[in-house]
C-alpha cells in the first residue's frame, strides 16, 4: 500500500524532463535519429513513471498565458452564473462541475468516498462534419454539444484555439509512442484520430470561512486517468502527487515552460501493462497555511476513437505474456470510468492498478 506520509518535492525529480522538439519542430522529418532516441526515452519513462515533463512541445507561450487568463475570468463569475452550464446528465461530459461534486476514487472501485475539492469546466470536440455516422452515433454522450458560457466572450475562441493545439500534439506523442512500442508510426491515427477527446480546467480554491477538510478528503481522489494520454498545464505550486515506483508519493511541480504528460488506462492496457497508468491525486494545503491556496490545472484527455476496440498490441504481448485485460470498445470503458465518480457510486471500470507491485 502507498504510504500516507508528506511526498518528497520533487522537481523533475521522480518525473523526467523529455525534449520532444525533434517531433514537434519544422524539421522533424530530417530528424529520425533523434526521434528515435526520443522515443525511447519515452519507452523508458513509460514503463518506469508514466509521467514525463515534455518541452519542445511547440505551443505558443501567448496562448497559454490566454488560456489561463480567460479561464481565471470565468472560474471568477458568481457560481450562480457557473451553475447555468451544468451538464443534462452524468453521462455528458460538458460544463460545469461543482465544488464537491465528484470523487475521483470512485472510479478506482471505491465504497465510500469523500467528495473532491475542486470544481472543473469541461468541454469536448466542438464541430464535425455535419450528418458523419460515426460522430452523430455518439452525439448525445461522448460528442454532445458544448455548453459555452457568455461570459468572457472570448472564451470560446480561445478554448477551441488550445484544443485544436492540444489535438495535433496528442496525435505527434501518438505517433512517437507507436514508435516507442516498435510499430508504425501511423498504428494509432486509425485507433485515436477521431476520439471523443475532453478538456477540462479545475480550479482549487479555498473560500474564506470554509472548514478544514475531513480527515482523507482531497482536493482530487486517487485515480488513474481514463484514455490514452493525458496534456496538464498546471500552476508551479503544491498539490499534484503521483505514486512512484517505489510505492511513495511523489509531489511533482512542472518545470518552466513544461507539459506534464502521463499514460491513461487505454495506453496501459494497448501495453499489456508495459506502460504504467500512473495513480495520482491533488492533496490539500496544509490547515495551517493561510490564504486562498489557488492552484489552477487545465489537462486535455486524449482518448481513443469510441468504437475501437483495446486489446493487447501484438508487440507487447506473448506465449510467455499473455493478455491481462479482456478486449473491450473504448466507449464502454470511458462510460464506465466516468459515471462512477459522477454518480458517487463504486465503478464497475476494469482496474489497470490491481496486482500492481
Amino acid at each position: 500500500m502507498p504510504d500516507g506520509g508528506r511526498p518528497r518535492d520533487t522537481r523533475p525529480g521522480v518525473v523526467p524532463i523529455v525534449d520532444v522538439s525533434a517531433w514537434t519542430a519544422p524539421d522533424a522529418a530530417d530528424r529520425s535519429t533523434e526521434r528515435q532516441a526520443v522515443a525511447r526515452r519515452l519507452d523508458a519513462v513509460c514503463r518506469t513513471v508514466g509521467f514525463a515533463q515534455i518541452v519542445g512541445h511547440g505551443v505558443p507561450d501567448t496562448l497559454i498565458a490566454d488560456m489561463l487568463a480567460v479561464t481565471t475570468e470565468f472560474f471568477d463569475q458568481p457560481v450562480e452564473e457557473k451553475r447555468r452550464l451544468l451538464p443534462p446528465g452524468p453521462e455528458v461530459n460538458r460544463g460545469y462541475a461543482p465544488l464537491g461534486s465528484e470523487a475521483l476514487a470512485y472510479s478506482l472501485g471505491a465504497e465510500d468516498a469523500l467528495p473532491d475539492l475542486f470544481e472543473a469546466f469541461n468541454v469536448g470536440v466542438d464541430a464535425w462534419p455535419a450528418g458523419d455516422p460515426y460522430h452523430e452515433a455518439e452525439s448525445h454522450r461522448m460528442f454532445a454539444p458544448n455548453l459555452w458560457p457568455a461570459h468572457p466572450a472570448r472564451m470560446r475562441a480561445v478554448w477551441v484555439e488550445y484544443f485544436t493545439t492540444l489535438s495535433r500534439l496528442a496525435g505527434t506523442l501518438m505517433s512517437a509512442f507507436a514508435q516507442a512500442l516498435d510499430l508504425p508510426t501511423d498504428y494509432f491515427a486509425t485507433r485515436t484520430g477521431r476520439a471523443p477527446n475532453v478538456m477540462r480546467a479545475n480550479r482549487y480554491l479555498r473560500h474564506p470561512g470554509a472548514p478544514d477538510p475531513a480527515p482523507g478528503q482531497l482536493r482530487m481522489g486517487a485515480h488513474t486517468d481514463y484514455g490514452a494520454c493525458t496534456i496538464l498545464l498546471a500552476d508551479d505550486v503544491p498539490g499534484l502527487e503521483i505514486l512512484g515506483p517505489d510505492g511513495r508519493w511523489h509531489g511533482v511541480r512542472p518545470a518552466p515552460g513544461a507539459f506534464i504528460v502521463n499514460i491513461g488506462d487505454l495506453l496501459a492496457r494497448w501495453t499489456n501493462d508495459r506502460w504504467r497508468s500512473t495513480l495520482h491525486r491533488v492533496v490539500p494545503p496544509p490547515t495551517a497555511e493561510h490564504g486562498p491556496a489557488l492552484r489552477r490545472s487545465i489537462a486535455f484527455f486524449h482518448e481513443g476513437n469510441h468504437d475501437a476496440v483495446v486489446e493487447c498490441l501484438p508487440t507487447c504481448v506473448s506465449a510467455d505474456n499473455p493478455a491481462r485485460y479482456p478486449a473491450e470498445t473504448v466507449a464502454d470503458h470511458l462510460m464506465a470510468k466516468l459515471l462512477g465518480p459522477r454518480t458517487l457510486t463504486t465503478s464497475a471500470a476494469t482496474s489497470t492498478t490491481i496486482g500492481r507491485a
